[in-house]
């Protein structure tokens, strides 16, 4: 059935009657634009919608953007079904991108500028036509903007406006509209660049500064929606890769290829913005830029370093939630909880948090200052850097130029009538030897070490030329930790693993029947991955006076761990099986973090 106008199908399609869609297009042009936009003079009967004019709102100012999305949004209806409503009435044909990979010739002919302003995405070249997907069929802009552009015949098919969003950042890249428009006027200046950035710090969805502050801008907003730790700028021979690292692993962000030619000016911007020397590309620089995204603050520590294809850039994002966290949150059972929380209030003695750089080390030794900190405690900190302030906590940054290190301020604050310390690693001999005085002497010290496991954290310290005995008395407990991805609720299933390959990766045999994995699919919710954040498994020492007596006579770490799995120490594989166990994550995760020398008969993948 054709219809004269879209006015006319909503109200054949029971969306509202006419009295109702006139009061919505008069609200409309008061608020979104000045003009309704009413062209109710075709019936849109071929895929192309040649004809299919209405009263499209094509302005596209107001909240919800145009008088189509107005009306789809008083309907009540999920955009799906009224797409596909819209499908039916004008025989205009749903594609999934789910399934779907648009051509590269079809990318070629619309450009990044038009399919980001319109909202589209160009599918295929058939028979010299070209097919076009939409969420907003009624709009005369889009459509002659679109047939402009592809400077032939077009069919236009139908999606929903977060599908194209996907496949618009998923082949044209992060920003390509403004880096396309950079490289079309030829915006190689650096200097010039310079002059046109500002202090402004605070980083929104509408920002209409410069080009290149809007494209660094654009690059972190996809990093904090996509809940990336990091952003590395890495120049190539050829371009430039940003990478996210989203819980823990890395991923290659798509981005428009023109972007080698502005690397320059990218790398400037960052560097003004953390106040480096932007002159300075010889040397390794650090610097920090404090921002706000749609009101939360974030802390983004930068580093930059020289390579053979130019500076290297790092970005560290942190914000307030994902430091200081409460215990409950870090993805401790009672077993672990219990016995830490009572440590944590002890009035002496070391506490120590071992594993390899992005660990969560940090995150954990916040949330025991920020599980103890009270009116009634001194608390002070020596950390590099400062990763986040707290309230009421006495904070010092290491300054290794003025000579300001971490033994340099401990035993400075051995003066200042302190409660707790925290020293944010342990790194040489010194720094041990004067949180151990510290512990021995009253105050209750906490801080971390690079080591594998807990047991080996007496060793790493008696080789650091500790005396064994002060090693033994100081240290109350060490907890070893590693961070794990936990499955996607949206896409988990269960997973079939058998008894065979469950005895090779050392699986507990007893445990063995019954028991029931999961794995994830994969989905839009977590980008295809199968997992969305992250939850820490530990492995918890208690110092007892058998342990003591071992690490007086120097035994080898692999002794006192025996004896601590003898007393109740579940190591960090044995408890990442019991994660495991719960669905929190899955199998080839606990190998991933935990597998140190055990061999694998064959990859997680293939059981």
């Amino acid at each position: 059935m054709a219809y004269a106008s879209f006015k006319d199908f909503c109200v054949a399609a029971d969306l509202c009657t006419a009295d109702q869609f006139d009061d919505w297009r008069m609200g409309y042009s008061q608020n979104g634009s000045a003009e309704d936009g009413s062209a109710e003079d075709g019936s849109a009967e071929d895929g192309s919608a040649e004809d299919g004019s209405a009263e499209d709102g094509n302005k596209e100012k107001s909240s919800v953007g145009s008088l189509f999305e107005l009306v789809r949004e008083k309907s009540g209806k999920p955009e799906t079904d009224f797409l596909s409503l819209i499908g039916q009435a004008f025989d205009w044909k749903p594609v999934d991108f789910s399934n779907l990979e648009p051509t590269k010739e079809a990318l070629r002919k619309i450009s990044s500028k038009v399919a980001s302003q319109h909202k589209v995405i160009p599918v295929s070249v058939e028979e010299g036509v070209l097919m076009v997907a939409t969420s907003n069929p009624f709009s005369t802009d889009l459509l002659n903007a679109v047939r402009f552009a592809a400077q032939g015949p077009v069919n236009f098919v139908l999606a929903p406006s977060e599908d194209i969003t996907k496949a618009y950042e998923k082949h044209y890249g992060v920003g390509a509209d403004t880096i396309d428009a950079l490289a079309q006027d030829q915006v190689d200046e650096e200097e010039d660049l310079e002059l046109m950035f500002g202090d402004e710090k605070e980083i929104a969805e509408g920002d209409q500064e410069a080009s290149i502050i809007r494209f660094v801008n654009q690059v972190i907003l996809q990093a904090q929606k996509s809940r990336a730790t990091d952003i590395h700028f890495e120049p190539q021979e050829d371009n430039l890769q940003i990478r996210h690292r989203i819980d823990g692993i890395l991923h290659v962000m798509p981005m428009p290829p023109a972007l080698n030619r502005l690397q320059a000016a990218l790398i400037s911007r960052i560097k003004v913005m953390s106040g480096m020397n932007i002159a300075e590309k010889r040397l390794p620089q650090d610097g920090r830029i404090n921002i706000k995204i749609k009101g939360a603050e974030i802390d983004i520590r930068v580093s930059t370093v020289p390579t053979v294809y130019g500076e290297s850039v790092s970005l560290r994002l942190l914000t307030r939630d994902s430091v200081l966290k409460g215990m409950d949150t870090l993805g401790m059972t009672k077993e672990i909880e219990d016995p830490i929380s009572k440590i944590i209030r002890k009035p002496h003695g070391i506490v120590l948090v071992t594993g390899p750089t992005g660990s969560g080390k940090s995150t954990s030794l916040y949330s025991f200052l920020n599980t103890i900190n009270d009116t009634d405690k001194r608390i002070m900190t020596v950390e590099d850097p400062v990763e986040y302030e707290m309230a009421g906590v006495n904070q010092v940054a290491v300054k290794n130029d003025i000579g300001r290190s971490f033994a340099h301020i401990l035993r400075h604050f051995l003066r200042q009538d302190p409660d707790v310390i925290m020293v944010g690693e342990i790194r040489d001999g010194e720094t041990a030897e004067i949180a151990i005085q510290a512990a021995n002497t009253g105050h209750l010290v906490f801080s971390t070490l690079h080591t594998n496991d807990a047991p080996s954290a007496f060793t790493r310290l008696i080789d650091m030329d500790c005396e064994p005995f002060l090693v033994a008395d100081a240290i109350e407990a060490v907890m070893a930790q590693r961070l794990v991805r936990t499955l996607c609720p949206e896409c988990r299933v269960e997973q079939v693993v058998s008894k065979e390959y469950l005895l090779s990766v050392e699986f507990p045999p007893a445990q063995v029947p019954g028991a029931k994995f999961w794995q994830g699919k994969g989905c839009d919710a977590c980008g295809e991955r199968g997992y969305q954040g992250r939850s820490g498994i530990y492995e918890l020492l208690q110092n007892s006076e058998a342990i003591q007596a071992q690490v007086i006579d120097r035994a080898p770490a692999s002794v006192i761990g025996q004896l601590a799995r003898s007393e109740g120490m579940k190591t960090l594989r044995e408890y990442g099986w019991g994660r495991a166990l719960a669905g929190v994550t899955s199998i080839e995760e606990v190998l991933r973090v935990t597998q140190v020398s055990e061999d694998v008969a064959e990859p997680v993948e293939n059981f």
